[in-house]
């Protein structure tokens, strides 16, 4: 994986990896592959630079490329369209959203939740509606299979994971309190927000630091 995330050749698609998904992601190197990688966590990033790879955080939300990404189609007068978060949620998310963008033309929006054999119709009204933006919010690797099967059907913009962007943006445009931010304390706070995380953070994120560390050696040692 180490070789996937510093290869960077401009892909139309892009996701953003934390330890958890990194550890998701190494199982499914050909998916990843065709995506450009950024590093969404302030821990791995240190791990990087420990090693000698100059990274910044980046992650598809309000305290990183969202709002660059918005703009951007504001002014370039793209469109964009939001697949992710619960039925509940997705109303309220793209209402707070047009609310701060004013000007973005989100030319159509969905939740994440479909069965497999809708799928193949769910692509296709896509393609219709020709976005240049596809921002995606599924989760780990449901967000990733599911712009790469828009991509290989015909679908020639570009598209953005955006994890739990979507349904944190349901509460408030602004999820993480600026000091939060400001201290790169995103994790805790996602802790303290969904308690549901504790098991991700406390045990399964000690268990990717260590295979993070080894592929990092390893991919050393070799170069």
């Amino acid at each position: 994986m180490i070789d996937l995330i510093l290869n960077k050749d401009n892909k139309n698609l892009t996701t953003f990896l934390n330890p958890f998904s990194y550890l998701l992601a190494r199982k499914q190197r050909g998916l990843f592959s065709s995506f450009n990688i950024e590093i969404d966590g302030i821990l791995l990033v240190l791990i990087l630079r420990i090693f000698g790879c100059h990274f910044i955080r980046k992650s598809f939300d309000m305290t990183s490329l969202a709002s660059t990404i918005f703009n951007k189609a504001i002014l370039e007068s793209k469109t964009v369209y939001l697949i992710g978060t619960k039925p509940e949620l997705i109303d309220q998310a793209v209402k707070n959203i047009r609310e701060k963008f004013v000007d973005l033309n989100i030319c159509g929006f969905r939740d994440g939740y479909f069965a497999i054999e809708e799928k193949k119709e769910i692509l296709n009204n896509i393609i219709n509606l020709d976005p240049d933006y596809v921002i995606c919010g599924m989760g780990t690797p449901k967000q990733e299979e599911f712009l790469l099967d828009l991509s290989q059907a015909g679908w020639k913009g570009t598209g953005y994971t955006c994890g739990g962007f979507l349904h944190q943006t349901a509460q408030n445009i602004k999820y993480y309190p600026k000091w939060i931010d400001l201290f790169n304390l995103r994790a805790f706070y996602r802790i303290y927000d969904e308690p549901r995380l504790i098991k991700r953070y406390m045990l399964e994120y000690p268990i990717a630091l260590i295979y993070i560390l080894s592929d990092l050696i390893n991919y050393k040692w070799k170069h």
